[in-house]
């Protein structure tokens, strides 16, 4: 069994120092390529659609970032029952793990129905975007079938915590690259006809993302009731209702919600405002932002490995070897997204040749240049991004989620604000949308290190101060901190 146990006596180097940089690597690597299979997945989808049209691809984007956005209050909510599994592990009370996630779990089958009842109302939703009436006919079938995977993705998400939240990230992983591999296959077969499957196009995608999301709910949740954590962490008796841990969970948990909400919003308003100035300009976006998440998704991963270790060592008491750990991610960050920003800048066809390889020349050529563009903005941004990702997880990990959400809506505002005044008053185009962007990304990665720096997050938690019931511990069977192991 690894682990990150900072009572361990090791030499005092970056590397082997505890929450240097071996033990941040341990913990976050595996969640690093269980979100970079959230980016192959995502790209896959995107790049058989072009193959099959460019009117499939461009309708993807907005219908799936519109998707995304009603799923974000229930999914901020749900996920950061991490934080909660986190520092209960560290402060060594592994009787309310369990009863944590099962919160979580409750969310997620409390919104599936809402996410059905939105099913009739999306052609309304799509017409008043103003897209051209192919693709928004496109968008609605899109939308309407992610709808019956909403349920399996929030509570997939709920369960995930119990391993995350612990350590145990190597499990995600496993979990979350079988999902890929199983999402990829679905999609060929589904888009294309293939398999014995019907070529349904769109539908087809959106379908496959339906079932995988429903391996993954399934698979975690048998892993999670396994009969040595059943009692071990309460996975049993904590599917009850707990009333207080619930308020707890939507006080902290609600916030991030909204934040959630909120960022994604604003990104979707984006969209759809660039997708007013034509197809080709919305293609364009949308395979920029699909190039882009091969930089940006797998940073999630240090987020979340990053977020656990605060957690953790703040239940311990430990706030120093939180901020150690801190800097380390951020150096790796910026290590990696200095790499990418680089390989935009002087290789970005590297990028694009998944894409190009299924489209006639004619057709992608002139895309294939627009694109190219984009991604200068997507390297100016890369650096102050990886800020933001890191920063903002640390106070995510403390439960500072309320100055997150008051960010968000002072940023988002002026974003959205302005690349509409921009479009509609002053005949503003794509570069001027890009650069309304570049900004916002980069002032939250400014705001958040101006907020770590100020140090509130050492002093907060979000776990009951007050002491179990002795029956609630049992010191014989508490993991070390930060346990890495399947």
């Amino acid at each position: 069994m690894k682990t990150l146990d900072p009572d361990i006596p090791r030499p005092d180097t970056w590397w082997t120092r505890p929450c240097g940089g071996r033990d941040v690597l341990a913990l976050s690597l595996p969640l690093v390529i269980s979100t970079a299979s959230w980016t192959v997945m995502h790209f896959a989808d995107r790049m058989f659609l072009l193959w099959y049209s460019t009117q499939a691809m461009a309708a993807a984007m907005p219908a799936g970032i519109l998707h995304f956005a009603m799923l974000c209050f229930p999914l901020g909510v749900v996920t950061y029952v991490n934080t909660f599994v986190a520092q209960y592990q560290g402060a060594g009370r592994p009787g309310r793990i369990g009863l944590a996630v099962w919160q979580g779990v409750r969310v997620g089958l409390v919104a599936m129905p809402l996410f059905l009842a939105t099913i009739p109302l999306a052609p309304a939703m799509f017409r008043l975007a103003g897209h051209a009436p192919d693709v928004a006919s496109l968008e609605v079938l899109y939308y309407q079938t992610l709808t019956f995977g909403a349920g399996g993705m929030l509570c997939a998400a709920a369960f995930s915590t119990f391993f995350t939240g612990r350590g145990q990230t190597r499990v995600v992983m496993i979990v979350d690259c079988a999902a890929m591999v199983l999402n990829v296959g679905l999609d060929y077969a589904w888009i294309f006809g293939r398999m014995g499957l019907p070529a349904m196009g769109i539908e087809g995608a959106a379908w496959a993302t339906v079932v995988s999301q429903w391996f993954r709910c399934l698979v975690f949740w048998r892993l999670a009731m396994l009969p040595r954590f059943r009692h071990q962490y309460g996975m049993a008796s904590g599917r009850r209702f707990d009333a207080p841990l619930f308020r707890r969970l939507l006080r902290f948990g609600g916030p991030n919600g909204l934040q959630f909400l909120v960022e994604v919003a604003a990104f979707t308003l984006f969209v759809l405002l660039v997708g007013r100035l034509g197809e080709r300009d919305m293609a364009a976006t949308t395979l920029a932002f699909n190039v882009n998440a091969v930089a940006f998704v797998p940073m999630l991963g240090l987020g979340i490995g990053l977020s656990t270790i605060v957690g953790q060592q703040l239940g311990r008491g430990r706030p120093d070897l939180a901020a150690r750990a801190t800097w380390t991610t951020m150096w790796m960050a910026w290590a990696y997204m200095g790499t990418m920003a680089a390989l935009y800048l002087l290789v970005p066809d590297l990028f694009l040749m998944g894409h190009a390889s299924g489209t006639p020349p004619e057709r992608f050529g002139e895309l294939r240049d627009l694109v190219v563009v984009l991604l200068r903005f997507v390297a100016a941004y890369c650096l102050l991004d990886a800020m933001n990702v890191v920063f903002c997880s640390v106070l995510k990990g403390a439960g500072d989620t309320r100055f997150i959400l008051l960010t968000n809506l002072l940023t988002a505002v002026p974003l959205v604000s302005t690349v509409w005044i921009g479009i509609s008053r002053f005949g503003g185009g794509l570069i001027w949308c890009w650069i309304m962007v570049t900004i916002w990304i980069s002032a939250l990665g400014c705001i958040y290190l101006l907020r770590y720096l100020h140090g509130r997050w050492r002093t907060m938690r979000v776990i009951e101060p007050d002491a179990l019931e002795e029956d609630e511990i049992d010191p014989n069977v508490v993991e070390p901190v930060c346990t890495n192991t399947i």
